[in-house]
């Protein structure tokens, strides 16, 4: 399962699921867009030109921005 937080050293957001997921044994890969420039532009691509993190990229190409433990663990399933 390939999972990919885009997230900033700063974001409570982004902590708070950190440790949910890491609670839950669910692995991810993180990247800080403010580090780079590349991955600050897909997470405006998907969100209306916004770089609202947390945002989740998932295997499939599918995204989520600031999702719930609930929603990372259905779309983990759906694609399970």
């Amino acid at each position: 399962m390939s999972l990919t937080m885009y997230s900033t050293t700063w974001c409570g957001y982004c902590h708070r699921l950190k440790s949910q997921l890491d609670r839950e044994g669910i692995a991810y890969q993180v990247v800080d867009i403010e580090k780079n420039e590349d991955a600050a532009f897909l997470v405006m691509q998907v969100n209306g030109g916004n770089q609202t993190v947390p945002t989740l990229v998932y295997a499939d190409g599918s995204a989520h921005t600031n999702p719930s433990l609930a929603q990372v663990k259905a779309k983990i399933a759906e694609l399970n």
